[in-house]
């Protein structure tokens, strides 16, 4: 790959870095995890680069890449703990701190821990705000499944959040 392929790569990995920062957050519990994965990632977008034809957008593409990584990255990952250690957890940049929705974050992300790769894509997307037809087609599913499914892992997630006695 010439350097100019490279230096608009590297351009478009930062322009939609945080797509990586969300699905490594969505997938791994604890910090050291989370890194593998987002260099996991990374080494996919790198080696797939070459096939991205701009049929769809970048950050379409890079979506598709990135949770397939995560969820085979998880399928293979035989580390993984059942809860994160939020005393570890670093502040976001340029935002201040408000600890009603730290909190929140805190129940989400450990309850989003206990679903499955698959529930974690829907979720995930669903926030992003894809429609059910852009995450069907990211995941290989019809529309009316991401619908289904969706509605259920909501209910499951809230199911969980109210384990914790808080809805937001």
């Amino acid at each position: 790959m010439n350097q100019l392929n490279e230096k608009l790569f590297l351009n478009r990995l930062e322009e939609h870095k945080s797509i990586l920062h969300k699905v490594a957050r969505m997938y791994m519990d604890n910090k050291e995890d989370r890194e593998d994965l987002h260099q996991e990632i990374i080494a996919q977008l790198w080696k797939s680069y070459s096939n991205f034809k701009g049929d769809a957008a970048f950050s379409t593409w890079m979506y598709r890449v990135a949770i397939n990584t995560a969820i085979t990255y998880f399928k293979k990952d035989k580390r993984r703990r059942d809860r994160y250690n939020y005393a570890q957890a670093e502040e976001p940049e340029n935002e201040s701190y408000d600890s009603k929705k730290d909190k929140q974050l805190e129940i989400f992300y450990t309850a989003v821990q206990q679903l499955n790769p698959v529930e974690k894509a829907l979720i995930f997307y669903f926030m992003e705000g894809l429609s059910h037809r852009e995450t069907g087609t990211q995941l290989g599913i019809s529309e009316g499944n991401v619908r289904v499914k969706l509605n259920r892992t909501k209910e499951k997630l809230q199911h969980i959040i109210k384990k914790f006695d808080y809805e937001s």
